[in-house]
């Protein structure tokens, strides 16, 4: 019987016999889609795959499709062709509700005066730069271990914060646990560097009057010990009296601190996940299972002893968690422990997300 042909320089499907018996080959939009029987689990027949095909160009992925096993090969590319329309036109949005939202903070009508918009730049400026510089953090080292990663997706949200955050999506297979941990602890060390400056800079600026009848007027945020701590090295306040609020600069600073928290869990595709299993291997199965729990055990606390302020944000938290969990955890091809320099390096970045921890980040006053 005839092997089935591949075209260009794909691997010869008889080369993929030891961990893939392919019986046809089709070329379809999504790329090249071998068809066949795997010679064991999927992580392992990738693991034994992705090298061959990686070296060629080409990453690759296990299916299973009405009833048969496919493993389609997808042509690698770094770099940026054309013009990103969608990450752009994204960003402006995000612009523009991050402007808006900064606006509320600022005491602004917008609504009555849309060119008031611009009067809260600052706020825009701290929220969207502490996400951009996390996110790029991720996309540099991605681009330095050559693996495959988007731009950054700005997510806009016209609530008081302006966005739901940012990010970029990483469409290849990961070489190795030291790639996989540099991507993963880079957007947060990045992130936590940005928040620390926007943090001081927002706290060395004066307080704004804010209107009672605003919906910010009523919220009260719950400051971590990151930003706590940098009001009180620099001498400045982070509460006034009933008319008056911190510099909405703080809030770009607040924001920072509480993304990076949220990323450093280590569950699912979080950046936490991928800090952590660079360090611990396949014993982050049982780590991740335990972040619901944890989520769920602090709502629980929240309702009973604190009227329940903030006990809604960590239980969505709880059930987000479950869900990101069945997601899996990025898979590296080489298994290779990292280093001691990147293990002292991932515990300190852990522990610097405690320090982004607030018990209750934000609830209504009184």
């Amino acid at each position: 019987m005839a092997q089935p042909t591949v075209p260009g320089d794909l691997p010869d499907p008889g080369s993929l016999t030891e961990a893939f018996l392919v019986y046809e080959v089709e070329v379809a939009d999504d790329g090249v889609r071998y068809y066949g029987e795997p010679a064991g689990p999927k992580e392992s027949v990738l693991r034994t795959l992705a090298p061959l095909f990686r070296r060629r160009g080409y990453r690759v992925s296990i299916h299973y499709e009405t009833g048969e096993h496919v493993l389609v090969a997808t042509e690698r590319s770094t770099s940026i062709d054309g013009v990103p329309w969608t990450h752009l036109a994204l960003f402006v949005a995000t612009v523009l509700t991050t402007l808006f939202a900064g606006s509320q903070w600022y005491g602004v009508d917008a609504l009555a005066d849309p060119l008031a918009l611009g009067r809260a730049w600052p706020f825009a400026l701290a929220v969207l730069g502490v996400l951009a510089i996390h996110e790029l953090g991720h996309y540099a080292l991605s681009r330095y271990h050559d693996v495959e990663a988007t731009l950054p997706y700005f997510i806009p949200m016209p609530n008081v914060l302006g966005t739901l955050g940012a990010v970029i999506r990483m469409k290849d297979t990961i070489p190795s646990r030291r790639a996989l941990f540099d991507i993963g602890v880079a957007g947060p060390l990045a992130g936590l560097a940005a928040t620390v400056v926007v943090t001081a800079v927002g706290v060395s600026l004066p307080p704004v009057a804010v209107p009672e009848s605003t919906l910010v007027a009523r919220l009260e945020l719950g400051y971590p010990l990151l930003v706590r701590g940098i009001a009180t090295l620099l001498g400045e306040s982070l509460r006034y009296g009933a008319d008056e609020m911190v510099n909405p600069v703080v809030v770009g600073g607040w924001i920072g601190a509480f993304v990076t928290f949220l990323n450093l869990l280590p569950v699912g595709q979080l950046d936490g996940a991928h800090v952590t299993r660079a360090l611990v291997g396949d014993h982050m199965a049982s780590i991740q299972r335990l972040v619901p729990l944890g989520l769920f055990a602090l709502a629980a606390y929240l309702l009973v002893f604190e009227n329940g302020r903030g006990a809604q944000l960590w239980g969505f938290w709880g059930l987000l968690s479950l869900a990101v969990l069945r997601a899996g955890t990025a898979t590296p091809i080489d298994e290779t422990p990292v280093d001691r320099k990147r293990k002292v390096l991932g515990v300190v970045t852990l522990l610097l997300g405690v320090l982004c921890f607030a018990p209750m980040p934000i609830a209504f006053a009184g």
